[in-house]
């Protein structure tokens, strides 16, 4: 097979250094090049022809979102962004990802050897996934040390018979991998009084925050961080933080956001596992739940528990995904009753919330 060619783009010597060397430690990833600005990328990508790009963010002679923002426009390739765990990070990234970035790496200020080693399996995984992504302008992996790969059931028991409560709908969102994008899609789409909309985005803690503001700003529903205890109402979406899980419980007289600080489930904080499987022991059929772009498989054994449930399920379809992981792997279970292009996904969503929930039920059996 192939390997995965690589040209890693950042001004720090160290960085290239270190992260050429994480890279080409996997049998399956060959770096051809290193460049310490994007001046000299753009001549090694005529060169090389790289299948996937590292980029930094902030460089001399040209900042990575203005050459990412070109590079789209003129050449569009698989783009992993390098990043800071900073607020200023955070906002350069998630714009990287409206540009057509397929995923990103972020690193801490200090401790980057350390940093690069702990996260060798992530980053390598990341860019194998975005050689496989299509990259759209807006206008296996070796292990090292893996923590064990834990279900649902590490944070949530399985209920047995969950049904409806009181009948209100509401929308479950899940994603990876290109998700802060397709998110953004669903969102900018919900009319103002929609139905209240909770949303699992694999995303770092630092991260959570800036991407929830970013989503306020261009939908018409409220959109924040969910926070534990907070009222789930009409017209609002949730975001679950980067670095709790976020449930749905049922409190006696309406459902609330619940955080839990518990074990990473399918090695991610937070799990869309965990958030449907919430779901379908708290509000059961009057759940409607979507599995968007991402990679891996979380999301689709808890999106076959909420249909089994009665709930209505559509998963995203490959063409509009930047990668087809999680949303294929629910579709290939039997998961989802639909599957659709992105720009369809908002208003099938709205559309589902709105039928009464028995005849709902007869449509996803």
């Amino acid at each position: 097979m192939e390997r995965v060619r690589v040209l890693v783009v950042d001004d720090s010597a160290l960085v290239r250094k270190l992260l050429s060397a994480m890279l080409a430690g996997d049998p399956a990833i060959e770096v051809v090049g290193t460049a310490a600005d994007p001046l000299i990328a753009r001549e090694k990508i005529k060169q090389l022809d790289p299948d996937v790009l590292t980029l930094d963010v902030e460089m001399p002679r040209m900042d990575g979102l203005t050459f990412l923002e070109n590079l789209m426009r003129l050449r569009p390739m698989p783009v992993v962004m390098v990043s800071s765990l900073t607020q200023r990070g955070a906002e350069v990234t998630l714009r990287a990802l409206e540009l057509g970035a397929v995923d990103f790496f972020a690193k801490p200020s200090d401790d980057l050897a350390g940093t690069f080693a702990a996260g060798a399996d992530e980053i390598c995984a990341k860019v194998k996934a975005a050689a496989r992504a299509r990259p759209r302008a807006r206008a296996v992996v070796r292990r090292l040390e893996v923590a064990p790969r834990l279900s649902a059931d590490a944070v949530l028991p399985l209920s047995q018979g969950a049904g409806t409560r009181g009948g209100s709908p509401i929308i479950a969102i899940g994603a990876s991998t290109g998700g802060t994008e397709a998110i953004r899609v669903v969102l900018e789409a919900m009319p103002p009084d929609a139905p209240p909309i909770v949303i699992t985005q694999h995303i770092p803690a630092a991260f959570s925050g800036p991407f929830a503001q970013r989503m306020d700003h261009c939908s018409a529903m409220r959109v924040c961080e969910a926070r534990d205890g907070q009222p789930i109402q009409q017209g609002h979406a949730y975001i679950a933080p980067g670095s709790q899980h976020l449930l749905v419980m049922w409190d006696g007289a309406k459902h609330v956001c619940r955080l839990h600080d518990g074990p990473a489930v399918n090695r991610h904080k937070p799990s869309v596992d965990v958030l449907f499987r919430s779901m379908a022991a708290s509000a059961g059929a009057a759940t409607v739940a979507a599995l968007l772009t991402g990679m891996g498989d979380d999301g689709a054994r808890g999106l076959a528990e909420l249909k089994q449930v009665g709930a209505r399920t559509l998963v995203q379809d490959e063409d509009s995904s930047v990668v087809w992981g999680m949303p294929g792997a629910a579709w290939k279970l039997g998961a989802a009753a639909e599957m659709l292009p992105l720009d369809q996904i908002a208003a099938r969503l709205l559309r589902l919330a709105r039928q009464p929930i028995d005849s709902a039920q007869r449509v996803a059996s």
